[in-house]
Formats: C-alpha cells, sequence, structure tokens
C-alpha cells in the first residue's frame, strides 16, 4: 500500500459526524443541516434539456481534451467575465469533473515527490479546502500554512519562511474564500505576483464561487488580476466549476484555463488518469456556460437568504455580510465551536461546522478556532428557522 495515505486526515465532514456520536436532537425536532455546502436551488431547465437531449451519445467515448465547442463556450464566458480577457481555447483550457478532482490531479501533475536536495512546499490558506493538503500528501510535498484572520481573512504570507519559499512550488489561493467569503482585491493579487516572481511557484486559483456575489462588482480573477497588472500568466491556472454557479454538484463539471504550458502537461496527465468528461455532460456544460439568467436568479436567492437570515443572527452574535459565497464564518460568543456545534444540535436540532475542522494548528494557532460555518443552502424558511433557533438557544 502507498504509505502516504497513512498521512491522510479525517475530512471535516468525518470529524463532525464522530464528534456528534451520541448526541441527538429535539424528538420531534426537525433537523436543519446547514453544515455541507451542497447547493440545493433547482437545477436550471436549460442544463438538463441539454443533458437529456444528448443522452444519446454515451455511446461514444470523449477524449479528455474534450469538445472544441465546449472550449470555446468557456473560452467566451472567460471573456465576457472578466472583462475581455482573451485566452486561446486550444491551449489554454481544459474542461475537467468539477473543481475537486482538478485540483487533486493538478497538484500530481505539478509536484516532484523525489526532489533529492529538499521536499516541496505548497503554501495554502488557513482555513481551506482539505484536497489541497491531500494532494499535496499523496504527491509528497508538504503543506505550509498561512493563517487567514480577522478582519479580512486572508492569507498571511509573511508567515511562510525565507526557507520554505525557496522551497515552494506551487501557492493554493482560494477567492472567494471558503468558508469565509472574503475576496483577493487587485492590491491583494500584486503583493502575491511579487512573491511569484521572487521565487517562482506556480499559483493555482481556486475560483468556483466567483458567481455568488451581492455587489455590482463581480469578484476579480487571477487571470484577469494578470491582465490589468501587466503580469504574465505563465504559471498560473484558475480553477471554475458550474456546481456552485449553476446548482448542477451532481453534474461534475469545470474547467481549468490558464498557462499553456502547464495545461500541455496537465492534459498528458489527465489522459493516463482517464478523467475525460462524458459527452452528455459536455453538451450540458456548453449550454450553462452560455447561460446568465439562471446565474442571475441563483444570486438573487442566496441575497435573499442573507437578507432574512442575518439580521436575526445579529440580535446575538457579531456577524456581517460577507463579500461573496454562500457562507457565514460566524464567531462563536464564548470562542468553543466545537462545543457550539454540539450544543446547537443537540438542543435545537441545527448542523453547523466547526471552523477547527478546516484548519490547522500552527505556531501563530488554529485560525478556523471560534468560528462555525453556516451554508445558506436550504431553502429561505429552514435558514431563517436555523437562525432563530440559535438565537433563541
Amino acid at each position: 500500500m502507498n504509505p502516504r495515505l497513512d498521512l491522510l486526515k479525517p475530512y471535516p465532514f468525518a470529524r463532525l459526524r464522530q464528534a456528534l456520536q451520541g448526541i441527538n436532537p429535539p424528538a420531534g425536532l426537525p433537523v436543519i443541516p446547514l453544515h455541507i455546502g451542497e447547493p440545493k436551488h433547482p437545477a436550471p431547465a436549460v442544463i438538463t434539456d441539454a443533458l437529456t437531449a444528448h443522452l444519446h451519445t454515451v455511446s461514444q467515448y470523449p477524449l479528455a481534451h474534450g469538445l472544441p465547442e465546449l472550449r470555446q463556450a468557456c473560452a467566451d464566458w472567460l471573456s465576457r467575465r472578466y472583462n475581455g480577457i482573451v485566452l486561446n481555447p486550444e491551449t489554454q483550457i481544459l474542461p475537467v469533473l468539477g473543481s475537486r478532482e482538478a485540483l487533486f490531479a493538478f497538484v500530481q501533475t505539478v509536484l516532484d515527490g523525489s526532489e533529492s536536495k529538499c521536499k516541496p512546499v505548497v503554501v495554502c490558506p488557513n482555513p481551506f479546502y482539505q484536497i489541497y493538503e491531500g494532494a499535496t500528501l499523496l504527491a509528497g510535498g508538504e503543506t505550509v500554512f498561512a493563517n487567514a484572520t480577522a478582519p479580512r481573512f486572508l492569507p498571511d504570507w509573511s508567515s511562510v519562511s525565507a526557507e520554505q519559499w525557496e522551497r515552494c512550488r506551487l501557492v493554493f489561493v482560494c477567492s472567494p474564500d471558503n468558508p469565509s467569503g472574503s475576496v483577493f482585491r487587485l492590491e491583494d493579487w500584486r503583493t502575491l505576483f511579487a512573491l511569484q516572481d521572487k521565487y517562482g511557484f506556480v499559483i493555482a486559483s481556486d475560483e468556483c464561487y466567483s458567481e455568488i456575489y451581492f455587489d455590482d462588482d463581480a469578484p476579480m480573477g487571477c487571470l484577469q488580476a494578470a491582465a490589468k497588472l501587466k503580469h504574465s500568466c505563465r504559471d498560473i491556472v484558475m480553477f471554475t466549476s458550474l456546481s456552485k454557479r449553476s446548482n448542477v454538484p451532481g453534474l461534475r463539471s469545470g474547467f481549468v484555463a490558464g498557462d499553456a504550458r502547464l495545461l500541455e502537461k496537465f492534459l498528458l496527465y489527465r489522459t493516463y488518469h482517464g478523467s475525460a468528461m462524458g459527452l452528455p455532460v459536455q453538451h450540458a456544460s456548453i449550454a450553462a456556460w452560455q447561460d446568465e439568467e439562471h446565474v442571475i436568479e441563483n444570486r438573487r436567492l442566496y441575497a435573499e437568504k442573507f437578507a432574512r437570515v442575518l439580521p436575526v443572527l445579529q440580535q446575538r452574535f457579531d456577524v456581517k455580510m460577507p463579500e461573496a459565497s454562500f457562507y457565514i464564518w460566524l464567531p462563536v460568543p464564548d470562542g468553543d465551536d466545537l462545543g457550539f456545534a454540539q450544543e446547537l444540535y443537540e438542543r435545537a436540532g441545527v448542523q453547523v461546522l466547526p471552523g477547527r475542522f478546516f484548519a490547522r494548528d500552527t505556531a501563530q494557532g488554529n485560525p478556523g478556532r471560534g468560528f462555525v460555518r453556516i451554508a445558506l443552502v436550504d431553502e429561505v424558511s429552514r435558514c431563517v428557522e436555523a437562525a432563530e433557533r440559535m438565537v433563541s438557544l
């Protein structure tokens, strides 16, 4: 067996199940699960219609590179969404089976775990999406965490030592962030690009929450920032997905875009990995990337939830509107996020995720401790009811 498998830590949801063992919610009170970020809004008809219309194509093998029409649809969407950036759909865009699969596989492509002089470092935000760490460990790398704390909840790059930067091969960025909803601004990208110029690492920008925002200005993406700052897109890739944007997490569809040199190697890896997207899903994805009406409606639904839920929570909690995403990163009054989650489930039947499960202990502490993540994915009335139960408790 691969000994590196023993390095993997339990997923946050597995840790929550363990923490709630033996704890029962109140009898007769429906449980409201707000711990998993799984969109519950209906899948748009424009996507399901295209999917069913192309079911006959299941008899054909798909190619890892994807249909030219899909790559073009992705390139067109990027141009519309990010102020006219132009990418070559043949060499700079690659369809993937959702961002999670692609993030994991990309690390295996970038890292050389056999480096004899030093173990390669991957720098991650902390709290973080656990795929970043698992992919790094299985690729033979070392994860270094940059804590994200109040008020902006962005990674503190200064906590990474010069020696660690020298060994850094890859930096993960998540903007909009999971779990805090924070967003990188132009100056934040400028700072990261300056570090990249100095140390020569690859940037992997996880942007799967980019379409859930509430101001007129959409969150700035990594490639967009590079174009605006006239910074080369060499060694930069962005990951996006239809799961959150279009409420189709089960479709397993997204794409990676950026440095053609990296994507050429990534495509080679994926050809052997067997991760080609099925043709019905590709056609459904084309329809999804070409349509914005369902995305606008999706944002409206999430905005309504925040407008209804936050005033309730603010009666008892110091909580603010996130810049983006569908999460509330709620500070727990006494700082005991785990005890809070357990008591909330036992006495009010509401499931939330303790922040410490999203983060790792560092010399600067565990930045998730004292927070819980609330995913506003259920229908409005149930989200409001959950907030009322929390306030009452």
